[in-house]
């Protein structure tokens, strides 16, 4: 913990930039109704986790030391415009806003935002294996993938695929670029793409990045909130599943953030049971043939979940500075794509 002017994390002191420290000043007058603001009353707490930002929250103190406030500062990373457009990000936050979901928008600045702090603990690794928690989360995912948004409602997963795979190809030495096979990928993609597209599979506003560090919960309330919608998008429904499936084998907050544990993946009853809690909160009874197509879909999909987060990690390995092992995170994403590709696709 730190004043305003002096944070330090991970051994090495960074400062909020001085539009920031304005801006700040300005909610804190808004909040008081007055223009004298003493800096050291607001506190600045570095939140671990993040593996693209990195996320503060802000406490503002009266001068007795009661808690007045407190909102989240969020720094973008770099090179996180090699990924997505930063002003469609914020044109989502902003609509998923309207539409009562996640965090209010409080202040832009050239390299970040100022959020509303959501009064609710944000989950962890184990909380997505408590069966009560997951029906929560799956029945949120519904009504989440049911939003209308404004953005195209046509599916962005295989062009954001052979995008990154450019930009990878790009960045990676000709060592690299061959250790992960990246010249045969473009082919990979098209082939898997071709395997997994149907008429019959639903699309769906996606939040294509549901780990348990997206997902927020009221102790009191039992309410979900789904945050951090840099890379949501339409989709097929079924590969945001399988997404969140995947990241079931993380722990971003152990020892070794990096390292997977795909023994954690959830087993065929958990995965039958996320998938009946996701179809009845519509209100419909889901038939047993419903539940097993869907969730053919969704084993079939993590396929690309591998690939395209095999690629995020490639990228973000050249380009952040977050103390996070990228390259052996995507060696490990496309060894699982590998192992389980003929299994999945016969």
């Amino acid at each position: 913990m730190a004043v305003l002017d002096d944070i330090v994390q991970n051994g090495s002191e960074n400062h909020l930039p001085g539009e920031v420290k304005k801006l700040l000043k300005s909610l804190a007058s808004s909040w008081s109704g007055s223009d004298v603001i003493d800096t050291n009353t607001l506190q600045v707490i570095p939140l671990k986790g993040a593996m693209t930002n990195e996320v503060f929250q802000i406490n503002w103190f009266s001068e007795t030391g009661e808690l007045l406030h407190k909102v989240l500062v969020r720094l973008y990373g770099e090179g996180v415009d090699l990924f997505f457009d930063r002003e469609n990000e914020i044109r989502t936050f902003e609509c998923m806003s309207k539409h009562g979901q996640g965090p209010r928008l409080l202040a832009r600045f050239s390299n970040g935002r100022i959020e509303e702090f959501i009064h609710a603990r944000t989950l962890s690794a184990i909380d997505l294996r408590d069966p009560e928690v997951s029906a929560l989360i799956a029945a949120k995912l519904r009504d989440f993938h049911d939003l209308d948004m404004s953005s195209p409602k046509n599916i962005q997963l295989w062009d954001r695929m052979r995008n990154w795979l450019k930009v990878a190809q790009g960045l990676c030495s000709p060592d690299e670029a061959k250790s992960f096979g990246l010249d045969s990928l473009r082919e990979e993609i098209l082939s898997l793409e071709r395997a997994l597209s149907g008429e019959y599979q639903r699309i769906g506003f996606c939040h294509n990045d549901l780990q348990y560090g997206n997902i927020m919960m009221d102790e009191e309330t039992r309410v979900i909130t789904i945050i951090d919608y840099e890379y949501a998008s339409y989709n097929p429904v079924a590969y945001d599943l399988a997404n969140h499936f995947c990241e079931m084998a993380a722990d971003y907050s152990s020892k070794e953030p990096h390292i997977l544990d795909y023994g954690q993946y959830p087993d065929l009853k958990e995965r039958q049971r996320f998938v009946c809690m996701y179809l009845s909160s519509s209100g419909e009874e889901p038939t047993d043939i419903k539940v097993e197509q869907v969730l053919e879909d969704v084993e079939k999909y993590t396929l690309a979940s591998h690939l395209l987060w095999g690629l995020w990690g490639i990228i973000s390995d050249h380009v952040n500075e977050i103390d996070f092992n990228y390259m052996e995170y995507a060696r490990q994403r496309f060894q699982q794509y590998w192992l389980r590709k003929s299994t999945l696709l016969g």
